[in-house]
């Protein structure tokens, strides 16, 4: 009987174990997807930054030949 008592005993603390360990994964999930999110957020403002400073670059850089004339 007390075998039985035992096994009783190990399903309900698996059990217990396994619902925690799910709600974690779910919380991991959460965190995982919301850190992407940031992330493509922040490539985002990246590109632009990139795309504006190509600008401003190209901008700021005359081709110009020793005659002063801009080169075609």
């Amino acid at each position: 009987m007390s075998n039985f008592k035992s096994v009783v005993e190990r399903i309900r603390n698996l059990e217990t174990e396994r619902k925690n360990l799910l709600l974690e994964i779910e919380e991991l999930k959460k965190m995982a997807d919301s850190k992407a999110r940031a992330l493509e957020s922040e490539i985002g403002m990246l590109r632009e930054e990139v795309k504006s400073l190509r600008v401003l670059l190209g901008a700021e850089e005359p081709d110009i030949e020793l005659t002063g004339k801009k080169r075609k």
